[in-house]
């Protein structure tokens, strides 16, 4: 179906701009194309949203012709140092002798020399700059080094130095040290190593220390072992299955070709089976059908246990496919330990049958970390509500209750109150922002950000913003958008908590495009922001992995099919960094698919990020009406999932802003009903 509404051609009188390649956001997520909600007459932006046309502080000033010279030595520099080209990093660095980012010179001509340079060296280089978020990102390679070389000494020393200590490598070697000194260490060990595709050598090292100093028990490695099978990781999955004394090619082969592993049968003792538990569990994800049929053939070659893991693998890939078998295959699994993300699945199932007892149990069967977070702590409080429990589903939702959030917005609703904005704090003084943009960090990230060199630039401001009080935190998000960098405003502004200033964390850039765009296709406004914070934090010259541009994030395919749906005959990809072309087209787009989905902003939210095939399937398998909450909770994609409570969560802010009123996310998130008949997009 066709959408109601189409903005003609005409509307297309914008200047093209070249598209700027920006390394990926540190917080954007991944994005897709897609349409958006039609309803409502748009309202007009509150007089306090923020538009962006500041100029930014570095381009005030033309750049001399030398100075435009040292910035082209220092992208190569950094180039040649992420080559390892030590030769060439010293010779470029022998050209930039006065460059404003004189840590990173260093930093760039000795990181390829890490394995050669002297402690001395090293040290010098470190005293220099010590404090700065250079000197933690030379001290983190340098540990991971030291780590590999088992300088544990020297290692232990600067790890006490280290600031930031969020490398899981590093953390792994951490541990494997104080290990070697004795300690025990086994139960950090487990909390830490939950992501086998994340392990590389330090981990691997740590895992195998701790197995022979019998740290680690065989049941330790075994559920190490259905982790990495879990998450595809062939190469973690080989080197445990070597641990407990097993062949690492039939653990890759379980992995990799599981067909090829279960047609070896499933060997002779525990660890085999595993594997070949391993192989069933992946067999599942493309075909139930033989992995159940294998399971049921071999069910009295395994242990009772081992029988329930077989149908806990089984009934993880019947859950993301969101199969109605589901609910049979966890309860032939009941007994067998699971994963985090199994106890996940097993709770969204019974979540969609409305089994509030399996919801209740599942999450108090959740490591404590696990069941803290906001979401379970929320379908926690609706557990007890159904179960009659009100005083303590309250206590529950008390805990979580905030406008800031998907769940603490639902939370608050569950209090009877609706969402609102909170009272605006005062507005920085110029003191305050004179204080932030004097701090040499926040002046680096500037110069990063002058480079294009987005990730480089959010470090350096990261890492500025971690000793500041919440005032200093507003300061510096009103000097993000004096310098036109709306993400890091509304980043930087997130980290508040009580001094808090919802114009910057939901502003409203572009309004003179978007609001008659959006009106003329009776789109929500509140609406296509909430996506547009979410695609991009209006960074306009985005541009994710899979090639999505823009404000909007538009994918050049889905740009060119809605191009010449509006007739828009000259457009080609490089329009879509132009933010008049790029909400166009995305907004067009969003209509599209709101319409062919029945009116409903979830499922059109969840088409724009995952494709209107799969928001169609997801729908499809529905045989009855659904809480909107409950279906945005089993989205199968994580990445979908969490994209669409974001922007249903936005939405619902931005809605309390522009129409100056209390507002239910509830409500906004409907009910999903059973697929009708709906027109097909791309």
């Amino acid at each position: 179906m066709l959408p109601r509404k189409l903005i003609a051609g005409a509307v297309f009188a914008a200047t093209s701009v070249a598209a700027t390649h920006v390394a990926a956001m540190a917080d954007a997520p991944p994005a897709a194309s897609s349409p958006a909600p039609g309803a409502a007459t748009v309202p007009a932006a509150p007089a306090t949203a923020l538009a962006t046309t500041s100029a930014v502080a570095l381009a005030a000033a033309p750049a001399s012709e030398a100075s435009r010279a040292d910035d082209d030595t220092f992208l190569l520099l950094r180039e040649a140092a992420r080559q390892n080209d030590a030769a060439r990093t010293n010779a470029l660095a022998s050209r930039l002798p006065n460059y404003v980012l004189p840590g990173y010179v260093e930093y760039y001509r000795l990181k390829p020399r890490l394995r050669e340079a002297t402690q001395d060296e090293i040290r010098s280089v470190l005293n220099r700059y010590e404090g700065s978020a250079v000197a933690d990102r030379l001290r983190t390679d340098w540990l991971l080094e030291l780590g590999r070389q088992r300088e544990w000494n020297t290692f232990e020393r600067e790890m006490a130095l280290l600031v930031r200590s969020d490398d899981l490598q590093v953390r792994c070697y951490a541990l494997l040290a104080r290990a070697l000194r004795g300690e025990r260490v086994a139960t950090e060990a487990r909390a830490l190593l939950v992501n086998p595709p994340s392990y590389g050598e330090g981990c691997a090292a740590l895992m195998t220390q701790l197995s022979q100093l019998n740290q680690l028990s065989q049941a330790d490695l075994l559920a190490q072992l259905r982790l990495a099978g879990e998450m595809a990781a062939t190469g973690p999955s080989r080197r445990i299955a070597a641990l407990l004394g097993a062949s690492d090619t039939r653990a890759a082969q379980a992995v990799d070709v599981p067909a090829v592993a279960m047609a070896r049968g499933i060997g002779a003792n525990r660890v085999e089976h595993e594997i070949y538990l391993v192989a069933l569990g992946r067999m599942a994800r493309t075909s139930l059908k033989l992995a159940t049929v294998a399971l049921e053939k071999n069910s009295s070659k395994f242990t009772p246990e081992e029988r329930a893991i077989g149908w806990a693998n089984v009934a993880l890939a019947a859950s993301i496919t969101l199969s109605n078998d589901a609910h049979d295959y966890w309860k032939r699994a009941e007994g067998a330990p699971l994963t985090n993300f199994q106890l996940e699945w097993k709770t969204r199932m019974a979540l969609r049958r409305g089994d509030w007892a399996t919801v209740a149990a599942t999450i108090d069967a959740m490591p404590p970390t696990l069941a803290a977070e906001s979401g379970w702590i929320y379908w926690r409080g609706r557990a007890h509500e159904a179960q009659g429990r009100r005083e303590d589903a309250q206590a529950l939702f008390r805990r979580i209750a905030t406008p800031n959030n998907f769940y603490g917005q639902l939370a608050t609703e569950e209090l009877g109150e609706l969402v609102n904005t909170p009272p605006l704090a005062a507005a920085p003084t110029p003191g305050e922002v004179a204080y932030v943009a004097a701090l040499p960090a926040v002046r680096q990230a500037l110069k990063f950000y002058e480079l294009s060199l987005r990730a480089d630039g959010n470090r350096e401001w990261n890492w500025a913003l971690r000793n500041l009080s919440e005032r200093q935190l507003l300061a510096a998000a009103e000097y993000a958008r004096r310098n036109e960098l709306l993400d890091r405003m509304v980043e930087t502004s997130l980290r508040t908590r009580n001094e808090l200033d919802f114009n910057q964390r939901f502003p409203a850039p572009h309004n003179d495009i978007l609001q008659p765009t959006a009106k003329g296709l009776s789109l929500d406004t509140a609406w296509v922001y909430g996506l547009i914070r979410q695609e991009s934090r209006f960074v306009s010259d985005a541009r994710s992995g899979v090639g999505a541009a823009g404000l909007m994030q538009v994918m050049p395919a889905t740009g060119k099919w809605v191009a010449a749906k509006i007739g828009l005959t000259d457009f080609v990809h490089d329009m879509l960094h132009d933010a008049r072309t790029n909400i166009t087209l995305g907004t067009n787009y969003m209509n599209m698919v709101l319409e062919n989905n029945g009116g409903s902003q979830v499922l059109a939210t969840a088409a724009y990020n995952a494709g209107p095939g799969r928001s169609r399937t997801w729908r499809g398998v529905l045989d009855a009406p659904m809480e909107g909450a409950i279906f945005v909770e089993s989205i199968p994609f994580t990445e979908t999932r969490t994209y669409v409570r974001n922007v249903m969560s936005n939405a619902t802010n931005y809605a309390a802003l522009f129409d100056k009123r209390p507002q239910s996310l509830k409500a906004r998130l409907g009910t999903i009903t059973p697929r009708g008949s709906t027109g097909a997009l791309p």
